[in-house]
């Protein structure tokens, strides 16, 4: 696919990855893909009760993106432990810190695992591994024992571990939260986390794991709404030009898709509103943004970011460089709509995923 083949309206619904409310595809979900072409859906365990619900879904949604240009991306956090988005017929991967106890083979079993099981049920995209350090000095609930430890190194070891296991499978993995939540204790779901740390210190503990990442083949890095007065001014991370333009695009030589965290997260949207938080993150640089919003709110702001473009506020050029990489990252992947959905075999890959369990829980 070329660039030139899309319209400004298809260029823009490319850059946009949204949710859905409920367990079942409404006529906002069919706007969103017919008339303003999203380039992706991400779903929740609130999306579908069974496993069956579920392939389901990701077939109609595939279904009703075939008359566009290009296929969705089909994404989920499926990271295990107490992020778990797998309908209930399968059994929880451990969180993490546990699998992290058991050495490389467990890390690299239970990705693997994770990443047949995405790939067969349709996904292509997975907002995992978490690269974030834990700090228990000043212990953040929201990374905690979703973190594969306290150690810089071992942090990057398994995360490097778990991300080419899910690329080995065939999904996109998305590492996250650069440049590291494990540097706060405030969760950025209900409050704007600040970072008082110096660039100097953020590159050598929270951001290492992150350049290893990016060394060793990272595809996609989801940005987290961390300020950092010193360096991203009243702007957190994720909406900052100069931060994803000096930081990670430029320092650490990165080419590859930049994601927002979701822009639906208290944080931002009480502090900045969806209108400007959309605009900056736009002009930021992320290559995708991920919102939730409603459907009033929705329209307003993809409708805003392409008058803005059209009026030359937002250059169409920089536009142009994100929907390339994500051409570049859908074909890399072969992601498809017509892509045949397997199935797992679910008493096996439970029986799998109980192995482990025992092996690092003591219990099934």
């Amino acid at each position: 696919m070329e660039i030139k083949e899309l319209t400004l309206e298809e260029k823009i619904g490319q850059m946009i990855i949204i949710g859905m409310n409920g367990n079942y595809i409404t006529d906002r979900i069919k706007e969103m893909i017919k008339k303003y072409k999203v380039g992706g859906i991400i779903l929740y365990r609130k999306n579908f009760s069974t496993y069956y619900e579920m392939i389901k879904l990701i077939k109609d949604l595939r279904e009703l993106n075939k008359e566009n240009k290009l296929p969705l991306f089909i994404s989920i956090d499926q990271e295990g432990g107490r992020v778990n988005r797998m309908p209930k017929e399968i059994k929880n991967l451990p969180v993490a810190s546990k699998l992290a106890e058991g050495g490389e083979e467990i890390v690299r079993k239970s990705a693997d695992i994770t990443g047949k099981i995405l790939r067969k049920s349709g996904y292509n995209m997975n907002f995992s591994p978490v690269l974030d350090i834990e700090n228990k000095e000043n212990a953040s609930k929201a990374i905690g024992d979703r973190s594969f430890g306290e150690s810089k190194q071992e942090v990057s070891k398994y995360g490097i571990i778990t991300m080419k296991a899910l690329q080995k499978n065939n999904i996109i993995s998305v590492i996250k939260h650069f440049p590291g939540h494990g540097a706060t204790k405030y969760d950025s779901h209900h409050f704007l986390p600040v970072i008082n740390k110096k660039i100097d210190d953020l590159e050598n503990t929270d951001m290492y794991p992150f350049r290893e990442a990016i060394k060793n083949g990272a595809d996609a890095i989801l940005v987290g709404h961390l300020l950092i007065p010193s360096i991203t001014g009243i702007y957190p991370a994720s909406l900052s030009r100069r931060f994803i333009t000096k930081y990670l695009r430029i320092k650490n030589r990165y080419n590859g898709l930049i994601i927002t965290d979701d822009l639906k997260m208290k944080s931002i949207r009480f502090i900045y509103g969806a209108d400007l938080a959309v605009k900056k993150a736009f002009e930021a640089g992320n290559d995708i943004i991920l919102f939730r919003f409603n459907e009033k709110e929705e329209k307003r702001v993809i409708n805003q970011i392409i008058n803005y473009v059209k009026k030359g506020k937002i250059k169409e050029a920089r536009i142009n460089r994100s929907v390339r990489r994500i051409i570049k990252m859908k074909e890399k992947y072969n992601v498809s709509d017509d892509e045949e959905i397997e199935k797992i075999d679910i008493d096996e890959i439970n029986k799998k995923i109980r192995e482990i369990r025992i092996s690092q829980l003591g219990h099934d």
